[in-house]
């Protein structure tokens, strides 16, 4: 499995080196921060993120007395960690654990599920897929193929049948199986669309009503490569149905990493997972130190 460092050569290469090149042998002054600030937002930190993450660094530069740019890479790698949430492990310890996966189309939410399926398998834990995206055959079809690979069991209903219906099948074969775990797919859904978000709300009544406080996790898939865009799908998706953290898919081949610190900072949501390649196995619970030491290229 390819590595969350090699992961963000992509966006290392892009910016994130240019930032570390900052850094060389001369004193910190105005040009300094300049530079490191349209670094950043060209990394798709976004502008409030990056604002406050510059003045916490020039707060830092005054307290500890820094005033050599090398000194400045140790606390942007400190202050970057602190942006991110550290999360704690999923919330699976139920008799049966929901997971309910939301996300807009193309965001990579179905090979996502199959790569969570697998790992979940590869743990020793039963697995059901519900493939509760019936808007669209191909979103079913899709799952089942994921469900294949991973071997595990996927629970379907007719195109453009009930979504909630599916979901409340498939908890009732989840749990005559003794399953540990079933992971629910949705439509891929724009986060505009107020009536695809109200299904959705839906959805999590109905399974709230068979299983008890579940969803015990909802997370949302994004796409890398869209950088601020993410952030505001991250916020209304978090406002519809909240969610308690982020699978970031296609990270290796993307050059926008650095949204992650913007949905750190301003959501406080935590990455769980982050997809780095394309085979069922490229996907890796999320690691902070890691990830910011992919960003900067150090270790």
């Amino acid at each position: 499995m390819k590595s969350i460092f090699d992961s963000l050569r992509k966006t290392r290469n892009s910016v994130f080196g240019q930032i570390v090149n900052l850094f060389g042998a001369g004193e910190i002054d105005d040009e300094t921060w300049e530079d490191l600030e349209a670094l950043l937002i060209q990394g798709d930190v976004g502008v409030e993120t990056t604002m406050a993450l510059v003045a916490r660094l020039q707060e830092r530069v005054e307290e500890d007395g820094v005033y050599r740019s090398q000194a400045l890479q140790r606390l942007l790698q400190e202050e970057i960690l602190a942006l991110l949430p550290d999360p704690d492990p999923l919330n699976l310890d139920w008799p049966l654990a929901v997971i309910l996966v939301v996300g807009v189309n193309g965001s990579g939410k179905t090979t996502s599920i199959g790569k969570l399926a697998a790992q979940f398998k590869s743990q020793g834990q039963k697995v059901v897929l519900a493939a509760a995206d019936t808007f669209r055959a191909a979103a079913m079809d899709q799952l089942k193929i994921w469900g294949k690979r991973a071997d595990v069991p996927v629970v379907a209903g007719p195109e453009r049948g009930d979504p909630s219906a599916v979901a409340f099948d498939a908890i009732k074969y989840a749990q005559a199986r003794k399953a540990d775990v079933l992971i629910v797919d949705t439509a891929g859904r724009l986060h505009t669309q107020h009536n695809l978000m109200a299904e959705m709300e839906k959805i999590q009544r109905v399974i709230a009503k068979r299983v008890a406080w579940a969803p015990h996790e909802t997370l949302l898939v994004l796409d890398a490569a869209t950088g601020q865009n993410g952030l505001i799908q991250a916020q209304q998706f978090f406002e519809a149905v909240k969610v308690t953290g982020i699978i970031l898919a296609k990270l290796d081949g993307s050059s926008k990493g650095g949204m992650v610190l913007s949905i750190g900072h301003q959501l406080e949501l935590p990455v769980r997972y982050v997809g780095t390649g394309e085979r069922i196995e490229d996907l890796a619970s999320f690691d902070r130190r890691a990830f910011v030491e992919g960003l900067l290229g150090t270790t």
